[in-house]
């Protein structure tokens, strides 16, 4: 949590509220899962969300600009669209 907030502080992570108000303009839903993780050097934010009508939506979130990087969506009998 310390790094997480020194990252935010230091202007490298966008406070989660305004990250989940960018990503939800894009990508209505309901948040199930959210997980931070340093990748390559960058944050990246990995959110599923639950969409009207239960599609479920995985995305990975460049935690510094809120810029959707890629979107895998689980159809219902379990296969993956990407």
């Amino acid at each position: 949590h310390d790094r997480v907030r020194a990252a935010v502080a230091a202007g490298e992570v966008l406070p989660l509220p305004q990250l989940l108000e960018r990503v939800q303009r894009s990508h209505p839903g309901q948040v199930l899962e959210l997980e931070l993780e340093r990748d390559g050097g960058r944050w990246i934010y990995e959110i599923k969300l639950l969409q009207p009508g239960g599609q479920r939506v995985e995305l990975d979130v460049a935690a510094g600009t809120g810029d959707v990087l890629a979107t895998r969506t689980k159809r219902r009998r379990g296969a993956e669209a990407r």
